[in-house]
């Protein structure tokens, strides 16, 4: 399929969801719904394209969702993502990536597994996770990047759920996603949540991340589109969510 080419264009935008039957705890898959929504309401065509483990990684998406999973799951994730050069493919062309917990373990260029020990990822984004001395568990509230913007405005509070053993430390050149008020987000004391760099950002908030954070599933379809703010979307319901949830936690 030819790549996106917006409104007046003939290609819808293509989300690719990766391996659903092994990364998708906690709600993750909500963030592929989220998307399509939010750029059907643009009046975008949407392509949404589920990719089970034994499936091919296709090359041609505009948008790729990878959610978390248990240690096994991840690991086969993995093993079966470094054999499948598609993800790698479709980033070196440009796509945009949205990756959640472990997801965004797999992003960098190691990480922990239980029975196995350090384990190679698929280094597209330069962070390497380790095992934490403590299980991260609980509400987190972060301040976005004030790099990270749509349409000229930032993207204020994330607010997300979090669960997770997994230390992250950033390399040069990424930045987070965002600094932590409330909760471990990215662990060891770093103070930050997430991590960025080029067209892919990384999190370990659930929620699912893009119901409650409207803003961050902009920039997201941004990346893909080109100007994902370009007319409203009724943001009720999302922002309803958030107001509970940041009320929850005194935010």
């Amino acid at each position: 399929m030819a790549g996106f080419a917006g409104r007046a264009g003939q290609s819808a935008l293509r989300i690719v969801w990766i391996y659903p039957d092994l990364l998708s705890t906690y709600g993750d898959q909500g963030n592929a719904l989220i998307l399509a929504y939010r750029a059907a309401a643009r009046g975008h065509a949407v392509e949404r394209v589920d990719v089970r483990s034994d499936q091919p990684v296709p090359e041609q998406g505009d948008i790729y969702l990878i959610g978390g999973g248990e240690d096994r799951p991840q690991r086969l994730a993995a093993e079966r993502l470094r054999k499948d050069p598609g993800l790698t493919r479709a980033v070196q062309r440009g796509a945009a990536v949205l990756a959640v917990c472990a997801g965004f373990q797999l992003m960098g260029h190691t990480f922990y597994d239980e029975q196995e020990g350090v384990l190679p990822a698929l280094g597209l984004i330069d962070v390497t996770s380790h095992r934490g001395s403590v299980r991260c568990v609980g509400e987190v509230v972060a301040d976005a990047d004030s790099q990270l913007t749509v349409g000229g405005t930032g993207l204020g509070v994330l607010t997300g759920f979090e669960n997770h053993m997994g230390t992250t430390l950033l390399g040069e050149g990424v930045r987070p996603l965002g600094a932590v008020r409330t909760g471990h987000g990215n662990g060891a004391g770093s103070g930050t949540e997430g991590a960025h760099s080029g067209k892919i950002a990384c999190t370990y908030l659930h929620g699912p991340a893009l119901a409650r954070n409207p803003a961050l599933a902009d920039l997201v379809l941004s990346w893909a589109d080109g100007n994902s703010a370009a007319s409203p979307v009724d943001d009720g319901w999302h922002l309803r969510l958030r107001k509970e949830r940041l009320a929850a936690v005194g935010a």
